[in-house]
């Protein structure tokens, strides 16, 4: 038996916890579903909240404070944190998703499935979608979102695998950004190779060895990092080999990131969480967005094309809430979309030049450096998600009249973590690839400068924007 095993630390005594209490952790994850259930149930058939309804007064505030105002901005910090936890312990999603497949069909994971893309696609399609139906303001937006996917999830169950979640390993939309918020995690399930050849020794003299549910499909002798690993604990001491671990926060994206490295993460990173999620959170903010919607406005009205600015859109389609004063017409929900892929094409192409430039300061160019690389952009790329999503509580907060004088302070301190943090994954990479102290520096200035276009993004939406 391993010496982890024989003497674990705190940290894999709490994983071997979590082991043996698979019972408890499945209680707490159908307690979620329930409250999660109620939450984007209720406040959709119930009546849109007036002028005075408050966050404790009025379950559709209250809903949508917990769902966009700490759920997710706070599930993302999660991933940093603690791994994939809010996966593998309480995502009601991944339960009934595993649940469905407990009692599905059980077919084989059709190729189609499998396609690399999914991730970014996936996250790209409900980000617009959302904001074409004000997802973050409106309870029935959030029940054909949130709930449509929570459907898709045990529609797939029920189809595919058996006892597993086929839904967040391939198409869950937030699957690819929790596999690479996951990779900063300070710890993880870490298997001991050693260990696991010498248990199957032990499995020849009579050792019998209880096989284990992955529900996420891991392949676990070969698992390497936290970015599949929903932490979920069932593994734990499984051949005496796998033991919750510590480990550096920068371990994964720079030891392993040029293995893990592909195309696909870097148009998540570079397109999605810095493109498209960019767009989405600046629409609302934009002066360029209301001045380009009223040129095409007036040169629409000058040529006499007026059937873009109808307002008969149906509210899944785009917001459509007369009683409340916000209708998409045809021409604004086109303007949102539009604008989101614009900043996304801008950003993610810019973002793309410069690291392009930092790859080749290292040398002759390759394509698993740069996408290696990119990975240091991780953490100012979940630091704006959460910057983003956090601009809601906020303004939940704001018509509850809380004092915010400290909000830009947070906003900055934040953005300079970040910013530290990604410049010294990205020095930590170049190490991987040179040791001329010139070609490394030289790297680090093409590296800043797409630090500073992602700052640019924030500076507009928090106070350029906001000072005129």
């Amino acid at each position: 038996m391993s010496a982890v095993m024989t003497r674990p630390g705190r940290l894999a005594a709490a994983g071997q916890w979590m082991q043996r209490h698979g019972s408890l952790i499945r209680g707490i994850q159908w307690v979620v579903v329930a409250v999660y259930a109620f939450l984007i149930l209720v406040p959709a058939v119930m009546p849109l909240p007036d002028d005075t309804a408050h966050l404790w007064s009025n379950l559709t505030l209250a809903a949508q404070f917990v769902f966009w105002g700490i759920w997710w901005p706070f599930v993302l910090l999660s991933m940093v944190m603690l791994g994939r936890v809010w996966c593998g312990v309480l995502c009601p999603e991944g339960a009934l998703a595993e649940f469905a497949s407990k009692y599905g069909r059980g077919r084989a994971i059709p190729r189609w499935m499998r396609w690399g893309g999914w991730p970014f696609v996936a996250f790209g399609i409900t980000t617009i979608y959302g904001q074409m139906v004000s997802v973050y303001q409106y309870p029935k937006a959030v029940l054909l979102v949130l709930g449509g996917s929570t459907f898709a999830a045990m529609i797939i169950g029920l189809l595919y695998g058996r006892e597993k979640r086929v839904w967040c390993k391939y198409l869950c939309p937030v699957n690819g950004v929790f596999s690479l918020l996951a990779r900063l995690a300070p710890f993880h399930y870490k298997v001991d190779e050693d260990a696991w050849r010498r248990s199957y020794k032990n499995g020849e003299h009579g050792h019998r060895v209880i096989p284990i549910n992955c529900a996420p499909l891991v392949p676990l002798r070969n698992m390497k990092g936290a970015s599949d690993c929903h932490m979920c604990g069932r593994c734990s001491g499984h051949r005496d080999a796998i033991a919750l671990t510590w480990r550096a926060p920068s371990s994964e994206v720079v030891q392993l990131g040029d293995k893990q490295a592909n195309p696909w993460d870097t148009a998540l990173i570079l397109y999605g969480l810095l493109g498209i999620a960019i767009g989405a959170f600046h629409w609302t903010a934009s002066r360029w967005f209301i001045d380009l919607k009223m040129f095409f406005a007036n040169w629409l009205v000058d040529h006499d094309i007026t059937w873009p600015l109808d307002t008969n859109a149906p509210w899944f389609l785009f917001t459509h809430y007369p009683e409340q004063n916000d209708v998409f017409s045809w021409l604004d929900g086109t303007m949102v979309i539009g604008y989101i892929l614009a900043t996304a094409l801008v950003y993610g192409t810019a973002l793309l030049v410069l690291l392009m430039g930092a790859t080749r300061m290292l040398g002759r160019f390759n394509t698993v450096r740069l996408h290696h690389l990119t990975q240091g952009l991780i953490p100012i790329a979940g630091a704006g998600v959460f910057l983003g999503l956090s601009a809601t509580t906020l303004s939940l907060l704001r018509a509850e009249h809380v004092p915010l004088w400290w909000a830009s302070d947070v906003r900055i301190a934040i953005l300079a973590i970040a910013n530290l943090w990604s410049a010294w994954l990205a020095w930590l990479v170049t190490r991987r690839y040179s040791e001329r102290f010139v070609q490394r520096a030289l790297a680090m200035v093409w590296f800043a400068a797409a630090l500073a276009v992602v700052d640019s993004a924030w500076w507009l939406m928090f106070w350029g924007w906001a000072s005129k």
